[in-house]
């Protein structure tokens, strides 16, 4: 299949990758935009992988006011420069993530910040309950780690499902971010209020 301007087009509205990678990927797989979409995705999260470790010590707040006024809130999120900070893709992220924030109510930002002993009492709970539904003592730990996972999922920002997009995690959105704009980026806090809470 033949790398078209049309093709190229299609993948960059998929993936947000730069002109170049997109070119360079399509022409690497032959044309075939499902598999060079597949492998900006990988190289995107190993980038980002990366870039990890570099200081996020700029940044934009994102605000979001519903529309009764019942519920606002704001998102620190952190790049490596200013002139990142003011660029208005990254802006439009920290004010989706602070309607993420709206909608979903996370207590914490990452597994990180769960205290360990909130984890502990947590997975006590879910043994018990387990052992409470018959399962044999082998499989208790394996449905633990599971029902975990759905625990942190439910109150952790960074493992919650992206309410913009369902097939992702916000995690995975700061990662795609993260390869996109070429830089480190983190959420640093998050704050909801709600009238009567």
């Amino acid at each position: 299949m033949a790398v078209t301007m049309e093709s190229i087009k299609k993948l960059r509205a998929m993936t947000g990758a730069g002109m170049l990678d997109v070119k360079n990927t399509l022409d690497e797989t032959g044309g075939d935009i499902e598999r060079a979409a597949a492998l900006l995705q990988e190289r995107g999260i190993a980038k980002a992988a990366k870039k990890a470790d570099r200081e996020a010590t700029e940044g934009y707040i994102g605000t979001y006011l519903h529309h009764n006024g019942k519920i606002a809130t704001l998102v620190e999120l952190n790049c490596e420069t200013d002139f990142v900070a003011r660029n208005e893709q990254y802006q439009a992220i920290a004010r989706n993530l602070a309607i993420h924030v709206a909608m979903a109510d996370p207590t914490y930002v990452s597994r990180d910040d769960v205290p360990a002993d909130t984890v502990a009492a947590e997975r006590e709970r879910l043994s018990a309950e387990a052992r409470q539904e018959g399962k044999p003592d082998a499989v208790i730990e394996k449905i633990v780690e599971g029902r975990i996972d759905k625990f942190f999922s439910e109150i952790v920002l960074l493992d919650q499902t992206y309410i913009k997009d369902d097939k992702k995690t916000v995690g995975q959105l700061i990662s795609e971010s993260i390869a996109t704009i070429g830089e480190n980026i983190q959420v640093g806090r998050i704050a909801r209020i709600s009238v009567g809470e």
